[in-house]
């Protein structure tokens, strides 16, 4: 079932994914050579709790921590460990929060220190494909016009988009219908409305668009063992824009680049 939320309900939507993009923002000075995923998780735990709210992947399904932490080949889904980082490394940083019964849902991947050129270019690439994405989320449009402007825009610098993994509705569950794909093609898929809450998340490679889950049931990595990277949104579907929700205080959307508009409110305007 495809929720529509009243506005009440996305003012509430809106505080988790705020909290969430507010522990990402904590948590991205402490990412460094040396640094282990493990102390990530405890960071991003103390960060959430101490803000009245409750970490929503700890526990979920199983998952054994607070904070997937996803380094290089892994797509998603890392479990933090004490393995250090390295220099040169990537490392996506995915969270979701519960507070007030509504789920917060938001990711961004970082590098570790300095990075080549091609890994910078696909941290690049992958963040503004999620900007294009996110231009494509308005009402009376399809959710097919979301995963086609994701996967153009990541196919027209040779990179790749992940198809076994997609995006989902957010709300009182962590992941409600419906699946947002980031392939596509135009007017196809569930049609989008005003009310709709969507996390929106391009997971793109720098090699094929193969995965594979490791023995542990969670982690996900390229299955050529190329570099991944994953960003995401909590988004508000609107007549005219979408309103991104867990855009942080720190954090600008391309408006110049991104193809299309996002509402001024998701950088804190007029609220």
């Amino acid at each position: 079932m495809i929720y529509l939320r009243s506005e009440e309900e996305i003012a509430r939507i809106r505080a988790s994914s705020r909290l969430v993009a507010a522990c990402l923002d904590h948590l991205e000075p402490l990412v460094a050579p040396g640094v282990t995923s493990r102390r990530l998780d405890r960071a991003a735990d103390e960060f959430v709790r101490d803000h009245g709210a409750r970490p929503a992947f700890k526990g979920y399904r199983g998952y054994p921590a607070s904070l997937c932490v996803s380094v290089n080949e892994v797509v998603v889904h890392g479990i933090p460990s004490d393995a250090p980082l390295e220099e040169g490394d990537i490392v996506g940083l995915d969270m979701g929060v519960l507070l007030d019964g509504f789920f917060g849902d938001a990711a961004r991947t970082l590098p570790v220190g300095r990075v080549g050129d091609e890994i910078g270019r696909l941290l690049a690439v992958g963040r503004e494909s999620l900007y294009r994405g996110i231009a494509a989320a308005v009402d009376g449009g399809r959710v097919g016009d979301i995963g086609h402007a994701v996967q153009s825009y990541v196919e027209g610098f040779g990179f790749n988009v992940v198809r076994d993994l997609t995006g989902h509705g957010v709300g009182r569950q962590l992941h409600e219908e419906p699946q947002v794909p980031n392939y596509g093609r135009p007017g196809r898929g569930p049609k989008l409305q005003a009310g709709m809450v969507l996390a929106i998340e391009p997971m793109i490679t720098a090699g094929a668009s193969e995965v594979f889950t490791m023995p542990d049931s969670w982690t996900v990595v390229t299955r050529d063992r190329s570099w991944s990277a994953h960003f995401e949104h909590t988004i508000a579907v609107g007549r005219e824009a979408a309103e991104i929700l867990s855009l942080s205080g720190r954090e600008t959307a391309p408006e110049a680049e991104r193809g299309g508009p996002v509402s001024r409110q998701a950088a804190g305007e007029g609220r």
